[in-house]
């Protein structure tokens, strides 16, 4: 796992800064062209002004033009499939899911990009680096085939207003994994006990579809023991007695939550924003969910924003260890087949240059994270929790707390067993389909083996 820590970022940051002011934006020498850019829509409406806002301010200053199309995020994953399949491609793509940079690179489908991060490559958190740098099995080597421009992290999310409603103070909360998911079960009987009788404790994604189930699974792995499950050599580890029990637990406990009645039973087809709206509508108290798009979208809502809703950092693990946070990074591609190359990546180049991006971000409320840790280093907008109560304990997760990429940074088999939703599946057959929790787990071990057989990594 790459770990960063606040030495490790304080370090690059005061390298950074000591290099020289920010380069002006890059503008295209070509004579002006047009490119088609494919993005994701964003949860908050700020997201989308943000994005147009900055293709606006590119296109006066190059003189090109960006043909971007904002696309709602299920139907985009089709979209970019049956483009990628047909070979009718547009320019640039916003990676969605994010797994299919490291899955088209394999397919040798994606062109590479190194030029790009390469102009801002000192500059990169480790994690962006590491997940943008792919495998082609075409060409049997790495190289960048992703544009990291924004990353997150899982943080939880509660309901103040709802604790203190069923008698507890937030000093009640216990700090280790398994504890504080449980302290909530209670806080879900007390408000029932109040009229409330459709709360639920939890708000977990335990579904086999969307992509928050694979990252809240990830998650509890992790906490549960199992981070090395594959390490950066593109390794399974899949016959080791602790991984196996990592993740016999994480399945276990999951399955507990839902046959015990904590989380709403409609999870089991629940998509990725399935969670947020049930959140919101404060059908349950507690949920695990990555970026600030839970608090951002009610932003409107002075009450509920700065006073009742919480973001709570990572507990530790059962036995009082730091849980590193599971990282995705947010990643732009150019597939093979683009008509207007140069363009794309002038238009990048434009977008991850750190003044730009930052500004992009808050433009965009911060629900995503930069990639450049100077961007958050000593900047009050990211750090005051005057100003915002939530994005100080996010960006502490992101940037002081240990941190790991996800498994399909290091071996793309493992994009594929979250396209197959091989641990959705694995939790489906406990709570659903009534199979013991160690048999789903030796069924999912086995489609893993299955899967990673066919993703040989050639080591230099």
């Amino acid at each position: 796992m790459a770990r960063l820590t606040r030495r490790s970022v304080l370090r690059g940051s005061v390298g950074v800064l000591a290099a020289g002011s920010l380069a002006r934006p890059h503008i295209a020498n070509a004579a002006a062209t047009t490119a088609t850019a494919w993005w994701a829509q964003g949860f908050a409406q700020e997201e989308d002004v943000a994005l147009r806002k900055f293709v606006a301010d590119y296109e006066k200053a190059s003189g090109n033009t960006i043909d971007l199309s904002i696309v709602p995020f299920a139907p985009l994953r089709q979209k970019i499939i049956s483009a990628i399949t047909s070979g009718s491609v547009p320019d640039l793509i916003d990676a969605n899911p994010l797994e299919i940079v490291p899955e088209e690179a394999w397919n040798g489908r994606l062109v590479d990009v190194s030029d790009v991060v390469e102009t801002q490559k000192a500059r990169y958190l480790p994690n962006a680096l590491l997940s943008a740098y792919c495998y082609d099995n075409v060409k049997k080597e790495r190289g960048y085939y992703g544009i990291p421009y924004k990353g997150s992290v899982r943080p939880f999310h509660y309901w103040r207003d709802l604790v203190e409603k069923a008698g507890y103070k937030e000093s009640d909360i216990p700090n280790t994994w398994d504890a504080f998911i449980n302290f909530f079960k209670p806080v879900q009987q007390k408000l029932r006990d109040q009229g409330m009788r459709h709360v639920y404790a939890t708000g977990f994604v335990l579904s086999t579809v969307g992509y928050d189930v694979a990252t809240t699974f990830d998650q509890f792995l992790i906490a549960h023991g199992g981070g090395a499950l594959v390490t950066p050599d593109g390794r399974l580890h899949a016959d080791e007695p602790q991984i196996r029990e990592a993740a016999l637990k994480s399945l276990t406990y999951l399955g507990d939550i839902f046959k015990g009645g904590y989380v709403p039973p409609g999870t089991l087809s629940w998509n990725d924003a399935d969670d947020n709206n049930a959140y919101h509508s404060k059908l349950v108290v507690m949920d695990l969910d990555g970026t600030l798009s839970t608090e951002v979208a009610m932003i409107a809502d002075k009450q509920a924003y700065y006073h009742e809703m919480v973001v709570h950092e990572l507990p530790l693990s059962n036995d009082g260890k730091p849980v590193p946070a599971v990282f995705p990074v947010n990643l732009a591609f150019v597939p093979q087949g683009a008509k207007n190359v140069a363009v794309a990546k002038d238009f990048m180049k434009y977008l991850i240059q750190p003044q730009i991006n930052g500004d992009y971000l808050k433009v965009g409320l911060g629900r995503f994270l930069p990639v450049f840790p100077e961007l958050v280093k000593n900047d009050p907008w990211w750090n005051d929790p005057k100003i915002d109560p939530h994005r100080p304990p996010y960006v502490h997760q992101a940037f002081v707390e240990p941190t790991t990429p996800l498994f399909y940074v290091y071996n793309p088999a493992y994009a594929r067993v979250e396209t197959e939703h091989v641990w959705g599946q694995a939790m489906a057959d406990i709570m659903a389909n009534g199979i013991a929790p160690q048999a789903a787990t030796d069924k999912a071990f086995r489609r893993l083996d299955e899967i990673f057989a066919q993703y040989p990594i050639h080591q230099a």
